[in-house]
């Protein structure tokens, strides 16, 4: 490869100064068009890129938000990966999946979204960083010393590296409620929306023998669904001590391992409230095979809305949380406080919908 140009050699080209390079790339209405065209002209034979981190270092800015994950939907379905180069053109009969395959437009994967969006209509680009396997402080730190600033899911960072890195640039927590916090946080109404679809259940399908499949017990959104879960029992005269806990990991794989448990235990409830959607769907996986009706015998819920429940059979009943805005609504935030530091934290919780569908709407 050629030795790539610098500004230099674009104002030595143009028999102008470094100065008036800076000024034609940033600001070219400033600069006489002449000149202007002389300069572009060195740049386009001279194959000039700027340098960000040049231009980075003269606006202490990088352009450039960052974005932590501490894992990413169905990456325990990845395998490794096998190369080989061939010509050679396969032809199958395509069969249904039988909900193996990996499902679309999962929870990250729209906040992500939403992320990548907001950060180009802002003139950002996005760095992304996914912890999985790996130190979250290490990856958090590497990630911080790249960007102008940061969103996280809440509880993925030890509390002490996240202070240390919020002492440099703005940190913005996505999901779970404050806690003590001074950052700048964005969610969903989880107990709302989950204490709504529980009563639903109650008030309108007759239900009083629960089983809650729950997410990892350090996960913020986990624990507001499961409050608002006991607040609707509570409301209507229900013990929550008789309305069992499974965990399933937010996966659509625990799903399915919880499934599987509650046959082997002879017992079902009348409705599996997951706490989530890809663990609802692991469970609709099983039941479909072993030929439990849904929602005839059981009914099956979960909560986030990723385009997989829609398609699903049944489809589910689930709370749509707007995850594409949840991630647009984080790059507003980081942006809002670096442009004014001083102003206090924001606490932003969007709301959410409940989507009854077939998988809890069956005939009376």
């Amino acid at each position: 490869m050629a030795k790539a140009s610098t500004v230099y050699d674009v104002a030595a080209h143009a028999g102008v100064s470094i100065a008036t390079v800076s000024r034609v790339l940033r600001r070219p209405a400033d600069v006489r068009a002449s000149t202007r065209e002389r300069v572009l002209d060195s740049v386009q034979q001279l194959s000039y890129v700027p340098s960000a981190a040049a231009r980075g270092l003269a606006a202490r800015r990088t352009g450039v938000l960052g974005l932590y994950f501490p894992t990413l939907d169905a990456m325990e379905e990845l395998e490794d990966a096998h190369f080989t180069q061939s010509t050679t053109v396969g032809v199958v009969v395509d069969m249904p999946d039988k909900g193996e395959a990996r499902t679309p437009n999962l929870y990250f994967d729209e906040v992500l979204r939403g992320s990548e969006l907001e950060a180009w209509r802002q003139g950002f680009a996005l760095m992304v960083g996914v912890g999985r396997g790996k130190n979250p402080a290490d990856m958090v730190n590497d990630i911080a010393g790249r960007v102008d600033g940061m969103a996280v899911l809440a509880q993925s960072v030890p509390t002490v590296p996240l202070e240390h890195v919020s002492r440099r640039i703005p940190v913005v927590l996505i999901a779970g409620p404050r806690r003590g916090d001074d950052y700048d946080h964005v969610s969903v109404c989880n107990t709302e929306g989950m204490r709504a679809l529980a009563l639903h259940l109650i008030e309108r399908r007759g239900v009083t023998d629960f089983l809650y499949l729950a997410g990892p017990p350090d996960s913020p959104d986990d624990a507001e669904r499961h409050a608002g879960f006991v607040q609707a029992l509570i409301e209507r005269g229900l013990d929550p001590a008789h309305s069992p806990v499974l965990r399933g990991g937010f996966s659509r794989l625990g799903g399915r391992e919880a499934a599987e448990q509650l046959l082997v235990s002879g017992t079902l409830p009348r409705a599996v409230v997951c706490a989530n959607d890809q663990m609802a769907l692991g469970v609709l996986d099983v039941f479909t095979v072993r030929g439990i009706a849904v929602p005839g015998t059981v009914i099956v819920t979960g909560f986030d809305g990723i385009e997989a429940g829609r398609q699903s059979s049944p489809r589910l009943t689930t709370v749509r949380q707007p995850m594409v805005d949840l991630g647009r609504a984080a790059i507003r935030a980081m942006l809002s406080r670096l442009a004014n530091p001083e102003q206090p934290p924001i606490s932003l919780r969007l709301p959410v919908k409940v989507l009854l569908r077939e998988s809890s709407e069956g005939p009376e």
